[in-house]
């Protein structure tokens, strides 16, 4: 009886999971290609991190109305309205690009637009999986979600690397455009039925802003939710100063090819990840796998800053990011297994809203940290250059390195925490509702 459910799932599941690849895959050409333009601008640490800034920013004014939204209104047509509006974003930075106008501003305002709707977009999209698939197939289902992903961390950087010098930041625009196109044709091809109305859903009802707000009551009277959020988002501040460095690190001694071979390589990394998951399912026991991550990451940050050689870097880039879609699956199926379907917009935003609410401030101090302090500190005849430099080398990129070093204790220190913590750790137990 699963697997026929399974199967019926299957059509209109695989339909939008197909037009969310190739739309991440172009997003993915994108983001690496404005990443390496406002380097090579700009040289700076700090011009390139505050694209994160404005990928990350919006989420604080727009996730909890974004929540309220997603479960009142249709979720199909909120996801072809943000597809289309990030379509138009993309055409006018290709229409400035054309006309030899594009500056710095351009870009951040146009990140911060396409982070907007993809907000809604990617909300809307989680909170429909459940009612295309039943709960006892939330894992693989997840698993698909994150092998998307992982292609397109794994593609896009390789296929940016090779076409940026062909195509040049136009063309992957182009490419860009076409990739939400294909998006809104596999939206237009299946009906999302509307979640099923519960009593919790019911008593939660009220004015948008009461809805908005009844995320945060939701998660905070339930012990062992609120202690997982608390985990991941500790996790996701480690996390985010791996994503920041990583690109800098690797440009700070070598070319952008090789950067694009060292992300393809952690992108292969989170695929294999992800593809295991869509055949597995996960863990029964869906914390073991969040706790997994904790200690991979922490590997993988300790990795990543011992030298300037691509092969290990590319090594810890495969660890960490394969260990993502394992937090990601085992995360997601614990909230949908354990949230009622008609309050998971709600639910789900606040909860992406707190997990990635250091982002901001990572994203804003990670840069001028790294150029002003800790460049400095193991330059040549810096502060550090006899002791920690005698270590981890020094010159350009060491103290970068020295950064994501010291980010290692906290996903090890929180991964720790958190296996003592007894609702944490029971949280997926039969008792608890598995």
């Amino acid at each position: 009886m699963r697997a026929a459910t399974w199967r019926q799932g299957i059509p209109a599941f695989s339909i939008l999971w197909l037009g969310q690849l190739v739309s991440l895959i172009g997003s993915g050409l994108t983001r690496f290609a404005l990443g390496v333009w406002v380097y090579q601008q700009t040289g700076s640490v700090t011009s390139f991190t505050l694209i994160s800034l404005c990928a990350i920013l919006p989420g604080g004014a727009v996730l909890p109305l974004a929540g309220a939204l997603i479960d009142r209104w249709d979720r199909q047509r909120i996801m072809i309205a943000c597809n289309s509006i990030a379509a138009g974003v993309v055409l006018l930075l290709l229409g400035l690009v054309y006309a030899e106008q594009l500056a710095l501003w351009h870009i951040y305002l146009g990140v911060t637009l396409l982070s907007s709707t993809n907000i809604f977009q990617w909300t809307a999209f989680i909170a429909s999986v459940p009612v295309l698939v039943p709960k006892s197939q939330i894992g693989r289902a997840s698993g698909m979600i994150q092998t998307a992903q992982a292609l397109s961390e794994a593609v896009a950087p390789l296929m940016a690397g090779a076409l940026i010098a062909l195509l040049s930041l136009r063309g992957l625009l182009l490419l860009d455009l076409l990739s939400f196109a294909f998006a809104v044709g596999s939206l237009l091809l299946v009906q999302l039925p509307p979640p099923e109305r519960t009593a919790e859903g019911a008593r939660a009802a009220g004015s948008i802003w009461h809805e908005a707000r009844y995320g945060w009551t939701y998660i905070r009277a339930r012990p062992g939710l609120f202690a997982l959020l608390m985990y991941v988002t500790a996790i996701m501040f480690a996390f985010g100063v791996f994503q920041v460095l990583l690109s800098p690190l690797v440009l700070s001694f070598t070319s952008e090819r090789q950067l694009g071979l060292i992300l393809s390589a952690g992108g292969g990394g989170a695929l294999l990840s992800g593809i295991v998951l869509a055949m597995w399912g996960g863990p029964r026991r869906r914390i073991t796998g969040v706790f997994a991550f904790g200690l991979l990451l922490g590997l993988s940050l300790i990795l990543v800053s011992l030298r300037p050689w691509e092969p290990l870097i590319a090594l810890a880039a495969f660890i960490g990011l394969a260990g993502f879609p394992l937090l990601s699956a085992c995360n997601q199926a614990i909230w949908s297994q354990q949230v009622e379907p008609d309050l998971q917009g709600r639910v789900f935003s606040i909860r992406y809203l707190i997990s990635s609410s250091t982002l901001p401030t990572t994203y804003l101090v990670v840069g001028p940290l790294a150029d002003q302090v800790f460049e400095p500190l193991l330059m040549p005849n810096g502060a550090l250059a006899g002791s920690v430099g005698a270590v981890i080398g020094v010159g350009e990129g060491r103290g970068v390195a020295l950064m994501l070093l010291g980010a290692s204790i906290v996903p090890l220190a929180a991964t720790l925490i958190g296996y003592l913590y007894p609702q944490l750790r029971s949280i997926d137990t039969p008792a608890q509702g598995e």
